[in-house]
């Protein structure tokens, strides 16, 4: 997915969110937390990381716009990305469910006021600087936006499983 512009990843981002929401809204808790397959996640699990990980990704945008060229990013093994799939046994569903929801929020008042130049500094990936400086506009674009469309997808397949 090319970069459109930050009012329309916003928006884009907003519109899974609420997807992702008026798909769970009504589920039995049973549903879930059900795990399609021990190497899946379920749809808790998969709510879980999301009210974790976007806001961690807001974070980069943050580091890299006050530190151009600054390192951004994490490894699938980061401690808290891990925690909040592994712990969901921890977190009650409407508490999580009302984190994802306030993400819509937290993306507004995190990239709402960004303009293309600030969009456009670059910095080297921690893991991956081998593939050479990426662009606020790419954490957005790919960490944030495809993130969150991918997940909502995710949670599509993990009930057509059950149903």
């Amino acid at each position: 997915m090319a970069y459109q512009g930050i009012g329309t990843s916003i928006q884009s981002v907003q519109q899974s969110i609420d997807h992702i929401l008026e798909t769970t809204a009504n589920l039995p808790e049973e549903t879930i937390r059900f795990k399609p397959a021990e190497d899946e996640w379920s749809i808790m699990q998969i709510l879980s990381h999301l009210a974790e990980a976007i806001p961690y990704w807001l974070g980069e945008v943050e580091t890299v716009i006050a530190m151009p060229g600054a390192e951004w990013g994490r490894g699938l093994q980061d401690p808290a990305r891990l925690a909040a799939v592994t712990d969901t046994d921890k977190f009650a569903v409407d508490d999580v469910m009302k984190q994802v929801e306030e993400l819509k929020y937290k993306v507004e008042s995190g990239l709402g006021n960004l303009d293309e130049e600030t969009l456009s500094k670059e910095s080297p990936h921690r893991n991956f600087a081998k593939f050479g400086n990426k662009p606020v506009s790419y954490i957005v674009d790919h960490f944030i936006d495809e993130h969150v469309s991918g997940h909502y997808d995710q949670i599509k397949r993990n009930l057509s499983k059950i149903q």
